[in-house]
Formats: structure tokens, sequence, C-alpha cells
């Protein structure tokens, strides 16, 4: 169904939050659950993650990254524009229940994505501890609104303009783990590299890790094949088995050389759209 784009707000650079009209999502939607919108006929199906939904209002929100051509092109628009496409809410739900103490850990883009998830286990009855994270002070976004939804929250810059210096993997083990702080259960969104990570150290200290996949997926019907991914030494699709999974059991390497097939393609791709005069919003 077509939708319209109510709201605009760039939040860091390269960043954008947009509200659509999606009266239907909004009330029907879950946490860890995602939309896919296209922007026109011959558009790219572009997977997203629900930031937020106001189901009184009709409302959707999503949070995404300049990459490639489409979020360029998805950038480019305005308040009043409408999207050809908005088809959700799609994925499995997170399971949610009060496990006790949860780490909710987002990282970079990952923030967006993981904010629905800490506030429903926040409303579970879960002490919820949140680190975010990212290169550097002026790139962390949603810090007040994960505040709001946290017990406790914990800001990470690699470079260390604010908050703890050093990744969001290293802030959970120095600050919680290795003082010897009880987490039940750990939930990380973020750069394929920065979900690895975290595995790592929640594996050493035997916290169970779910991690959200959601960025690899095309079509997110099952068919086009192109986010399997290996978990537990099986196939899964991200789209229709997922987007969550047991990180400890998902073949991160496998993933990672799987993203930079398509790299230069992606390059021309953009360079083509660039080249025909639209304006590089955020650069």
């Amino acid at each position: 169904m077509p939708a319209e784009i109510l709201e605009k707000e760039q939040l860091s650079k390269g960043v954008f939050r947009m509200v659509l009209s999606g009266p239907k999502i909004a009330r029907k939607r879950k946490a860890g659950q995602f939309v896919v919108i296209r922007i026109h006929e011959e558009g790219e199906r572009i997977p997203l993650t629900i930031a937020d939904a106001d189901p009184g209002k009709g409302t959707v929100t999503i949070v995404f990254q300049i990459v490639g051509k489409s979020t360029r092109h998805l950038a480019d628009l305005n308040v009043g524009d409408t999207l050809l496409d908005l088809v959700g809410p799609l994925g499995k739900p997170t399971h949610v229940e009060n496990f006790g103490t949860v780490a909710c850990i987002g990282g970079g883009i990952g923030i967006a994505p993981v904010y629905p998830i800490t506030q429903a286990m926040k409303l579970a009855g879960n002490h919820v501890i949140s680190i975010i994270g990212a290169r550097s002070k002026e790139v962390i976004i949603m810090e007040d609104l994960m505040r709001a939804a946290s017990d406790e929250l914990v800001v990470a810059t690699d470079d260390g303009t604010f908050g703890f210096r050093g990744l969001v993997s290293q802030a959970l083990e120095e600050k919680f783990l290795k003082p010897g702080r009880k987490i039940d259960l750990a939930v990380a969104i973020g750069p394929v590299k920065m979900m690895s990570a975290v595995c790592d150290v929640t594996r050493k200290y035997g916290v169970p890790t779910v991690v959200s996949l959601n960025s690899i997926m095309v079509d997110a019907t099952g068919m086009c094949g192109a986010c399997r991914v290996s978990v537990a030494e099986k196939m899964r699709f991200v789209c229709v088995d997922g987007p969550e999974f047991d990180g400890h059991q998902v073949d991160f390497k496998e993933l990672m050389d799987r993203q930079c097939i398509y790299l230069g393609d992606e390059q021309k791709s953009v360079d083509h759209y660039c080249s025909h005069g639209r304006k590089l919003v955020g650069d």
C-alpha cells in the first residue's frame, strides 16, 4: 500500500528518521518486526525495522542510513511525498518475557531497531541495561529515547569523545560482565562485525544472546535466497525464519564474506544515480 511521508528529521550525518502513514501496520506491529518499502515501480525493496509506531495516529517510524542508491533516493524525499509501497509487519517478533536482567546493545544505526525491543523488555518487567555506541559523539542517535526506556544506559564511542571509550562489546564486558553483574539475556543489533564481537564476549560468560540480521534482506518473502545465513550449521532465511537468531550459532565469518560480494556493483549504482543530478543529502 502507498505511504505518505508525514515527518522527516536528520538525526546525524547520513542518518534520517521518517514517520510514514501506515495505520494497519501500526496496529499490528510488535517489537523486532520490519517493513519493506519501495520508492517507485522500478525501485529496490528496502527492508527496515519498525523503530516506533503510533496506533492512534496510524503511523510507523523508520530510521535509515544512507548507504547505497536506494537509501540516497529515500533521503532525497520530503514531507508530502508518497512511497509506492509499504508492506508489513514482517518477520517474527522478538520473544519477550521477564528474563530478569536484559542487556540491549545497539551499534550505530542498530540503535533504532533495538529501541522497540528495549521498550518491550522493560514493559515485561525486566531490568534493562542499554549500551549504545558509534564512532564518535556526533553520530550517536536516539540517546534520550534509549535512556527513557532503560534502567541503566551506557554510551560508548570508539574515539572517546563521549562516554565509555571503546566498542560496545568492550563496554559490556568491562562495565558489567567482568565485575560480575548477572545478565540473563543480551540482545545485540548493529553491523555484523559488532554483533560478532558482542557474541564473542557473551559466549565467554555464558550469556544467551540474540542478534537481528535484518540488514541483509532483499525481497523479504523467502523467495530470492539473498538473506540466507548459516545458523547451527543449517541454512536459514532471515526474512521468514528471523530476523532474530541465537547469536552463538550464527556463522558470522560466512556472513561477512557474503556481504562484500556486491560492493562493486552497489558503488556503480550509486555513481550512476549521483551523476544524473540527484542531490546527495547528508553528505
